[in-house]
């Protein structure tokens, strides 16, 4: 004879909601929820990583290259970089990889060495550096030697202001921000003169930018901020009417026309980010500056680049070639980083509360069933 068992005085112990619910239905959420955990609880710990860490671009950094760089991540980078003539990069992933303690074939690490000897690179030498000297147009860190060197004895800084304030002056298409730049780059050389090399790394950095912008490699947003602050920090009216009648064989007229043009103590955001400009191709290489210029979008993330070049020298150009913006700032929104975090909370509560839940269940339904046998031996005897 079956006998219904009434609920226990200690089931009055559980929320009414909780004594009606079917031990199954509290195992199946339990298992729905750890499987949720074990979706989004990766997701949710890079994402606490990244909230973390986002005001500091050598741990991102770090974080792109554990997630990024593999053996056959390094070899293919390796060897593109060859292929593309780009020993500096493929010396920069070697030295990355061996960092990381990730193998590179001996052979191919050979290859590298070799296209980096002095030989192989001084056959090329003089003329980059020509070019840089006439051109101002960056090619290697020779160029840019070359580049420097006019730029420091205002010969490079005349030039461009020379020629681009000719073009403005008589309504040709001319490029503001070279002229901006170069006319800056006159007053900080004055500065850099006379305060006895002080103004050092923005000066490298006026040349840098130069460089960067005749190659195309600025980021838009980056060159927007510059095109605005020149504009405040430069009387381009005023350049536009006094240039015309300076030449490259008129260097005091030159220099005297771009200092008066020029306020400094407008440009002081402009300063600063050639100074980040100038550090970064001090620790990391031009080609690193460069490829920094192309990925920031604000002096913020140059500053930023300045600071992983600090840290990581010759393998700054291959995390930026890895991980891109990435590797220096957020590039996924932190609400969206929270929200994935937050998941995995929310996740987290709900299995502990359905374990709590089965847990208390379970040890009632057992406590229940041994009443049930001991009353049913009490009936028996």
């Amino acid at each position: 004879m079956n006998e219904t068992i009434e609920p226990q005085a200690g089931d009055a112990a559980l929320p009414r909601a909780l004594a009606r619910v079917p031990i199954a239905l509290t195992l199946l959420v339990a298992l729905i929820l750890a499987g949720a955990i074990a979706m989004v609880g990766p997701r949710a710990l890079e994402a606490g990583y990244l909230l973390l860490h986002q005001d500091d671009p050598v741990q991102l950094a770090d974080h792109v290259v554990r997630s990024s760089l593999d053996p056959a991540v390094a070899r293919r980078e390796i060897e593109a970089a060859l292929s593309a003539n780009d020993p500096e990069l493929a010396a920069s992933f070697v030295a990355l990889a061996r960092g990381q303690g990730i193998p590179v074939d001996p052979d191919l690490a050979k290859r590298v060495e070799v296209a980096n000897s002095t030989m192989a690179r001084t056959a090329q030498a003089a003329g980059s550096f020509a070019h840089g000297l006439v051109t101002g147009e960056l090619e290697d860190a020779v160029g840019f030697a070359g580049t420097a060197v006019g730029d420091l004895f205002v010969f490079g800084d005349i030039r461009d202001a020379v020629r681009e304030g000719s073009r403005l002056a008589s309504g040709e298409e001319a490029d503001e921000l070279l002229l901006g730049l170069a006319c800056v780059g006159l007053a900080v050389t004055a500065g850099t003169y006379a305060s006895l090399g002080a103004g050092g790394p923005a000066r490298l950095g006026v040349s840098a930018l130069k460089g960067a912008r005749k190659a195309g490699q600025i980021g838009g947003r980056l060159a927007v901020w510059m095109g605005r602050s020149l504009r405040e920090a430069v009387d381009l009216s005023a350049l536009r009417r006094a240039v015309s009648p300076v030449s490259l064989t008129q260097p005091a007229t030159a220099v005297r026309t771009a200092r008066e043009a020029v306020k400094l103590d407008r440009a002081g955001g402009l300063v600063r980010l050639m100074e980040d400009t100038g550090r970064v191709q001090a620790k990391a290489g031009t080609r690193a500056a460069m490829d920094g210029l192309k990925v920031a979008e604000s002096p913020k993330d140059m500053a930023r680049v300045a600071r992983l070049a600090e840290a990581k020298g010759s393998k700054t150009r291959a995390i930026l070639k890895l991980g891109g913006r990435a590797a220096i700032a957020l590039t996924i929104g932190a609400f969206n980083l929270a929200s994935w975090a937050f998941s995995a909370l929310v996740a987290i509560f709900g299995f502990c509360a359905a374990v709590k839940g089965l847990t208390e269940r379970t040890t009632l339904r057992w406590l229940a069933w041994r009443k049930t046998r001991r009353a049913r031996r009490a009936l028996a005897s």
